[in-house]
């Protein structure tokens, strides 16, 4: 404002600088409220949001270690220390025995006195043997007919398809692009390499478009069993479909993993992959999930104990606030720890009362109209109207007190859309699902994938039923 326009506003009279006064006051708190939304946002980092670590910048501060004894690294003196186990004798492919030539007196040894004084020593050595693909072709024969004149030629066999890769191969080819995260033009590279194998970049795309075919029936099959199961985790991320914004859905069981790709993080999509499922699912506090009753529901502490840390990290009575979840924070999961080395579920509930009774007052107290809980309301009315389901670790079995369940199976999932870019086509967006989630469930049964993918194309080829992945 120039001297001018001021002068020209106190000439007006006094209700004319009340007026110009009481604007300027509104318009400074809106910037000021704005100005400290922006400065929360510039200090959400790993620990108090539920961003990745990899987005937190050079200058951020280190995640929170437990502090060093003081040691050197490495295995400390009288520390007993642990080596390869060697593979029993009867197993292994080759056995080459090396005898002394001569004792360090000078002795020569002859053949006569090869005798073994004691059992050898032994050492193991693991190597690849020279890999090469076999190419075989199939000649189908024409015969001339004597009596028409056709000339009818061979049938392939059952187990040979129209492809010109096996199963194996191709088996190979999906497990490097899908568990290796391995982009096309690599894999290309790879299977010259390493088996001597002649594939295009085209070629690959095409596998993984047949792997995807094979999997409809197995991929029907564990949305079914994760509808069936009596506890499970979701988490969902963004994802990118021709350059479109989409959303990538996950729910996993102890043993099943089923990725969903959708059109956004709306409570529809939770309800369709949910359609059915009567158990407890454990999640953040996304509002998506509010459809659950709090009794079927399990709130991620992990997630709270990011979001009182930025709580925090504020001022006054937010700080306040903060800290007191971050105590009880972490007795929770010392209750937990203690339940899973003891196994005593009356001794977790009677903790779980306990810590019930030290929460519930500080949200009651810090969700009030002043203006001192500004920042903090928001957070302690939504626990207080999910209260139900932030205990429910304590009384169902096979529910954990976090989400890391889901965010450790949805990692994998994220590195693949950085490195791919997401899909180009719904046609792609079903194939990365059926490929993220016979990837994820068979890393969960501690199964190789590429031999579940062999067995499962050699299956396809024949027209045999595929196996599943129970």
């Amino acid at each position: 404002m120039e001297r001018a326009e001021a002068e020209a506003i106190y000439d007006g009279g006094r209700e004319v600088v009340v007026e110009v006064l009481l604007r300027m006051d509104r318009r400074i708190r809106q910037l000021e409220g704005r100005v400290d939304k922006l400065e929360r946002e510039l200090a959400k980092n790993s620990r108090n949001s539920s961003r990745p670590p990899s987005s937190d910048p050079p200058g951020a501060a280190p995640t929170g270690r437990l502090k060093g004894s003081g040691r050197a690294q490495g295995a400390q003196p009288g520390h007993e220390g642990k080596g390869r186990e060697l593979l029993p004798t009867a197993v292994v492919d080759e056995v080459i025995e090396h005898w002394p030539a001569a004792c360090g007196c000078g002795h020569v040894f002859c053949a006569a006195e090869r005798v073994a004084a004691r059992a050898p020593a032994r050492h193991q050595v693991e190597e690849l043997p020279r890999l090469a693909v076999r190419v075989i072709e199939h000649q189908r024969m024409r015969v001339r007919c004597p009596e028409c004149g056709a000339e009818p030629s061979g049938e392939l066999p059952a187990g040979v398809g129209q492809s010109a890769f096996g199963p194996r191969l191709q088996a190979a080819v999906a497990t490097l692009a899908v568990r290796n995260r391995v982009s096309r033009r690599d894999t290309v590279e790879l299977c010259e390499e390493l088996f001597g194998a002649r594939i295009a970049s085209g070629s690959v795309d095409q596998v993984l478009t047949r792997v995807g075919e094979a999997l409809e029936r197995p991929q029907l099959d564990l949305v079914r069993r994760v509808r069936r199961s009596r506890a499970l985790n979701m988490d969902e991320t963004g994802w990118r479909t021709a350059g479109s914004r989409r959303a990538l859905w996950g729910a996993f069981t102890a043993r099943v993993a089923v990725y969903r790709i959708a059109a956004d993080r709306h409570e529809r999509e939770a309800r369709e992959l949910l359609s059915g499922h009567a158990g407890v699912v454990t999640s953040d506090r996304w509002w998506a999930y509010n459809h659950l009753p709090a009794g079927r529901r399990q709130i991620c502490w992990a997630h709270l104990r990011r979001d009182f840390h930025a709580h925090a990290e504020g001022l006054a009575a937010e700080k306040e606030f903060g800290q007191a979840g971050l105590e009880l924070c972490e007795q929770v999961f010392w209750a937990w720890e203690i339940y899973q080395h003891t196994g005593e579920r009356r001794e977790l509930r009677r903790r779980v009362r306990l810590l019930r009774r030290q929460l519930k007052p500080i949200l009651r107290t810090y969700a009030g109209k002043a203006p001192r809980y500004k920042y903090t309301r928001g957070m302690a009315r939504n626990l207080l109207k999910v209260w139900p389901a932030l205990w429910t670790f304590a009384e169902r079995r096979g529910v954990e007190p976090t989400n890391n369940h889901a965010e450790r199976a949805l990692r994998g999932a994220v590195i693949y859309r950085k490195l791919s870019l997401g899909s180009q086509s719904e046609r792609g967006e079903r194939r990365t699902e059926r490929l993220l989630s016979a990837s994820t469930t068979c890393r969960l049964q501690r199964r190789s994938l590429y031999e579940y993918l062999a067995e499962l194309l050699t299956a396809h080829a024949r027209r045999d039923p595929v196996p599943l992945l129970a």
